[in-house]
This record gives C-alpha cells, structure tokens and sequence, in this order.
C-alpha cells in the first residue's frame, strides 16, 4: 500500500540477484576416481535462474523479496524489480507501456493500489492480468485462508480472480481514551461502538455530547469521506453515466452539519492541522479518527506524542475500507511453465499462505526482520489474525485485530468504479466550497457535474 507520508519523486530501477544457484558439483575426493570426471554430470548443472521482471510503485514488494528468498532457499530465481513512485501520476503510463510493449523486460508481476486497481483487475488494462486460476491458484485456497471478501470482489472480473492484497483495509473507529471517559464514563470499545453507531444519527447524538464538554468529534468532514464512500450502494459510474448514489449526495449535508455545529476543526486530512489533532494539540480536542490499521501504525505512530497510547479502536457506524495495494500477474507468465511455477509460488506466498513462515503471518506480527520488532498491520487473512498478536502501544495495549477482523468483513468492494481517484477530488473540492458558504448546495452538484463531463468526458445520469 502506498505510504502517504513517504512518497519518493525518484524513478528508481533496482536489479538484484538474491539467489544462489542450488546445484552440484563433484566433491574433490570424487573428481580423480575410475569413471569420474572433474566436469559435473549435464544432470547435475544447475538449471538457468528464471528472472521474475517486478513492478511497483513503493519498495515495500520489492523488499518482500529478501525475505521470500530467506524463507525459500531452494528458489531458482532472481528478482529485477523497478520501483517508480505515483508522484506526477508517472507510475500508470509507464506500467501500461510495458505492459503493452510486451517482451522478456515486460513486467511478468506488478502492483496496483486501491486508487487505481480496478484498471487493472476491471477496466481498461484488465487484459493484461492472469487468472489466478490459470496459476494454479484457486478459490479453494482463498476461502481456506479466510480472505476477506471486498479484497476478492475488487480483485475480481466476470467471476475469476485476477489479484489480491495482502494486507486488509477495512475501517475503525479510532478514539481517545481519555474523552470517552470524560464524556461516556468509559473507554471499553465495546461500550463506544454503540455510543457513536450504528448509522449516522447516533454518530451525529455523540457529536452533540462531545460538543457539550468541549470536545469535536472528528477533525474535518475527511475523516467521515471514505465510511460514507465506501459503504454507498453504488459506484460513480453506472452503465457509462455518472452516478450519485444518496449515500454520498448526503455528505453535502453530513459536512455542512459538521461545520455549522462546531463538531470538528475543519481541517483538511493530510494537513499539519490534521496532525497536530492527533497530538491533542488543535484548536479543539478531537475525539477520533476513521481509518485502517495502517492509519494507525504508518500516520498517527508519528504524530500522536503525547497521547500515545491514550487511543483505541472500536467498530465504526458503517462499514469500509480504505486503500490497500493488489499484485497481479502478466498473462503472459503462464505461457513458460518455469516463469508460471515462480510468479505462482511468489505471489502465493504473500496473498494466501497462512503458515508462520508466509508474508502474511510475518507483516501481522511485525516480525519482517529477524529479531527486531516492526510494525504489525492487519492483514487479508482472517486464519492469519486470528493466530497473530495484535496488540499495540499506540491503542494501550488493546489487540486491533479484534476489531480489524470484523471490519474487513464488513467492508464492501462492490462501488468502485476506474475514476474514483479523479472524481473524489472534485466531488470533495464542492462539498467543502458549499459548507464554506460560497455556493448553493443545488450549485455545487450542477458543478461536480460539469467539471466530471469536461474533465473526464462523462454525462451525468
């Protein structure tokens, strides 16, 4: 998954070879016997390393390797890999050229995140990408690992499985401690959850508590853009046309009833004001924020400060999800039954294996490099968690997975549509200039539709 705070405007190509070749030789008391030659047998020549060409937009797949070739010693390949970040949008139209331009430099596994994937599992390059069935990876394995179903769908055309993530996005709610206590009279997650859900009334009921004592309840109206997103019943684009399903067309009035009421501190996400209400150090304190576990472990680990460990998470209203990264594979690689069996075994080992030496058991327990304690992240197989420790500092001990589990499940992949990068960003840009008081709410949907139509050439419904 792209790494929001750490993006790198560098165009980066990396070939390695991590691999040592396994074959034998004959051993130098052997070399001089009757009938022996100092020359390995033709049998025993080490076979050629098949090169795996793999593409992505972060050195987070590519470094996956090192640890792939640790727990596979036997692996007959090398990885060439080439990293070329999303800054400036450069990553997309050069993975299309290579993927088009076709060859032995062409990308054989590459990596789409959630912004963008449905091109790829979907849309207009879906042509590109395997069936993981053709891989000799089938639904059997993905159902015995507990994978959660949104990270299917997306990943999915016409019924067949064409890419999956391995980590899981599914939202939380993410609360201060504190404020609960002062406001609720406890902080157990399971006492929260019906506090500030289901559903956006009871949302809305806390806010008004929250506000009573002093507190906002989110920071600005982005922290509630990606649950009412996400859990819509209906992409931006129906049958060609665009689409505004009621669940987001409410986010003009959930926003303006934000603002007006002095629920949150009107930030922007991705902002030092946003940050510093992690901290406790806006302009009012902020009871929680929306977001998956990488929200928690990869933004708010380094921001938070002086509540650190003053956070936990609880169930959300509604359910969602939020960004994540799929590997796919070029149809191409079945064509070679050596490259087949390799992509295979590689992407397997990070989508599917539920083993405790398999990417997925080693990303959920922070357990990547030996003997150091990294990160732990939710991950897309529910078998995994369930085995693995999720516990953390930053939510005061509380094991995440305990709510991350469900919320995976509860998440939906059903509404995305190729142009949901683009159109997010016009649709947010209206809403705020209609909470802001510039524009009508009638004025602001007549523009969101006119800038979709000019900009990307779609007629609304």
């Amino acid at each position: 998954m792209k790494r929001f705070l750490a993006a790198t405007t560098a165009i980066i190509l990396l070939t390695s070879v991590l691999a040592a070749c396994s074959g034998n030789t004959n051993s130098p008391s052997n070399a001089n016997q009757p009938g022996s030659s100092s020359e390995p047998a033709a049998t025993d020549k080490p076979k050629e390393k098949v090169t795996i060409n793999l593409w992505s937009f972060t050195d987070e797949i590519p470094n996956m390797t090192t640890k792939y070739l640790q727990a596979h010693p036997d692996a007959n390949v090398e990885f060439k890999t080439t990293v070329i970040a999303t800054t400036d949008g450069a990553y997309q139209p050069a993975l299309d050229q290579a993927l088009a331009g076709g060859g032995k430099d062409a990308p054989d596994i590459y990596a789409a995140e959630a912004a963008f994937v449905l091109k790829y599992t979907q849309g207009d390059a879906a042509g590109y990408a395997a069936n993981y069935a053709d891989l000799g990876l089938d639904d059997g394995m993905v159902k015995d690992a507990g994978i959660a179903q949104y990270s299917v769908d997306i990943g999915s055309k016409d019924g067949q499985l064409k890419g999956l993530a391995y980590q899981a996005t599914g939202g939380a709610f993410i609360y201060r401690r504190s404020i609960a206590k002062d406001v609720f009279g406890t902080d157990d997650s399971a006492a929260i959850k019906n506090e500030v859900g289901p559903g956006w009334d009871k949302f809305f009921d806390a806010a008004a508590k929250l506000k009573a004592k002093g507190y906002g309840i989110v920071s600005g109206d982005g922290d509630i853009w990606h649950p009412i997103e996400n859990s819509s019943d209906a992409g931006w684009i129906v049958d060609g046309k665009l689409n505004i399903d009621p669940k987001r067309e409410q986010f003009l009035d959930l926003s303006k009833k934000l603002k007006d009421s002095g629920y949150h501190n009107d930030t922007q996400d991705w902002t030092e004001a946003w940050y510093a209400d992690m901290s406790g150090t806006g302009k009012q304190p902020i009871f929680g924020f929306f977001g998956p576990a990488w929200l928690i472990n990869y933004v708010m680990n380094g921001q938070v400060k002086d509540t650190n460990g003053d956070w936990a998470v609880t169930e959300p209203p509604t359910g969602f999800f939020w960004g994540g990264t799929w590997l796919l594979a070029n149809k191409d690689t079945a064509k070679n039954d050596a490259k087949k069996a390799a992509v295979a075994d590689f992407i397997k080992w990070i989508t599917l294996d539920t083993s405790e030496t398999g990417l997925q058991y080693y990303w959920a327990n922070g357990t990547m490099k030996d003997g150091e304690q990294g990160t732990k992240d939710s991950v897309a197989s529910s078998v995994v968690m369930s085995k693995s420790n999720g516990e953390v500092a930053l939510l005061g001990g509380q094991n995440m997975f305990d709510v991350f589990v469900p919320a995976n499940s509860n998440a939906s992949g059903k509404n995305l549509t190729q142009y949901d990068e683009s159109i997010n960003i016009l649709w947010r840009g209206q809403v705020r200039e209609y909470t802001a008081g510039n524009k009508s709410r009638e004025q602001a949907l007549a523009d969101f539709k006119q800038q979709v139509k000019d900009q990307l050439g779609i007629d609304s419904n």
